[in-house]
């Protein structure tokens, strides 16, 4: 793998940096991480830059498959604001990458030009309030009735539910005792009658709400079966496909977003505080301080590019995208609390972006598989190879 950034990448990345700071100041994302608010005008304007097609095939209007280059988007707009990265993901990675490898040929022609111009949005339903990292044992249930499909149950902690254009939900299709046989995927849109979206308010990433939902009775065609008939108790082999690994990726590459804000933020912050008649960064406490942070910084981007890499050429890259979400999600939780302490009582006001740091990170190794889940999956597919 060559670790040196094309000029396109360098370009893109020139790009994101003038749209952050033009489209996303400070004030404003302090705003939307206050009122928990997704700024879809912004949302729409990135769009424009042609990024959301960087999961899209050509043939359907987009910019071809590469994974390492959407890590690298939603690592620069997460130095900013998660109110339009995790959207980003929900557009470019839960709908784009979902349709283009699992869904029908006409699901593809409808759906992915709208992924690439801005109009598509994904909320994941999968979680329930009995199942977490089990997915297997959802109890969500989907009947076939005429040619519609019918749905029962509830999700939890299925953020984005309210300003998706989709749920991306998991339902079981027949016997549970037949566990992964008996998996759909269905797309339920949230103004579906029967559809109940209750808010669950949390510590952090805000403008992507989390969400229990309820479906009571609910109806949707039969179209909207992921994969078209061929989807029909097919869902276990379209979420534990290269999905799930590249989600994995989304969440590491929102850490080595924050934890480089934060690293940016500790170092000028260090420079400028003055202490005893000189600036703190003088310290040796605080030089240790930062340099372990950039270090830990370095570390995570590099286990995500080379997963991300990984992921792009198809291969099998299980054991490293759970290495790289372990770790770089942990190191951002590291490093967003260093930064609050070297900030010290700044870093806990809302008046400094470094609280804010602290809450989002905070819930990274939880989302997309815990770090004991990441562990879990290291031994056991190493253990498989060895």
């Amino acid at each position: 793998m060559n670790f040196t950034e094309s000029d396109i990448v360098r370009q893109l990345r020139d790009t994101l940096e003038r749209f952050v700071e033009k489209e996303m100041p400070r004030n404003l994302v302090a705003d939307w991480d206050k009122a928990n608010y997704f700024p879809r005008d912004v949302f729409m304007k990135l769009a424009e830059l042609g990024v959301m097609g960087l999961t899209v095939p050509e043939e359907y209007g987009g910019a071809g498959r590469d994974i390492l280059t959407t890590m690298i988007v939603i690592e620069e707009l997460s130095r900013r604001s998660l109110a339009v990265s995790v959207p980003y993901i929900m557009a470019a990675c839960y709908a784009g990458m979902n349709i283009e490898e699992c869904g029908s040929e006409t699901q593809k022609r409808e759906l992915l030009p709208r992924v690439v111009d801005g109009s598509l949005i994904f909320a994941y339903g999968w979680t329930e309030p009995d199942v977490g990292a089990d997915l297997a044992s959802v109890k969500t249930r989907a009947e076939r009735i005429g040619d519609h499909v019918r749905i029962n149950g509830t999700k939890r902690f299925c953020s984005g539910a309210e300003i998706s254009d989709y749920i991306y939900t998991l339902v079981r299709t027949g016997p549970a005792e037949d566990r992964y046989r008996n998996l759909s995927l269905v797309l339920v849109p949230p103004t579906t009658p029967g559809v109940t979206i209750t808010p669950i308010e949390g510590l952090g990433m805000k403008g992507a709400e989390t969400t229990d939902v309820i479906f009571e009775d609910v109806e949707v065609p039969a179209q909207n079966i992921m994969g078209g008939e061929a989807g029909w108790n097919a869902g276990w082999q379209m979420i534990v496909g290269s999905g799930l690994d590249v989600e994995k990726l989304e969440v590491a590459a929102i850490a080595v977003g924050i934890a480089r804000a934060a690293v940016d933020d500790a170092w000028n912050y260090a420079r400028e505080r003055t202490q005893f008649g000189k600036p703190v960064v003088n310290y040796q406490s605080i030089q240790h301080k930062l340099a372990q942070m950039k270090t830990e910084l370095h570390a995570a981007r590099l286990t995500l590019y080379h997963a991300a890499w990984m992921a792009n050429e198809r291969q099998s890259c299980a054991v490293e995208t759970s290495m790289a979400k372990l770790f770089a999600t942990e190191a951002a939780k590291s490093v967003a609390l260093e930064c609050q302490t070297i900030l010290g009582a700044y870093g806990y006001v809302k008046d400094y972006d470094a609280e804010r740091y602290v809450r989002d990170a905070l819930l990274l190794p939880i989302i997309g598989g815990s770090s004991a889940i990441q562990k879990n999956n290291i031994f056991k597919w190493s253990n498989m190879q060895m």
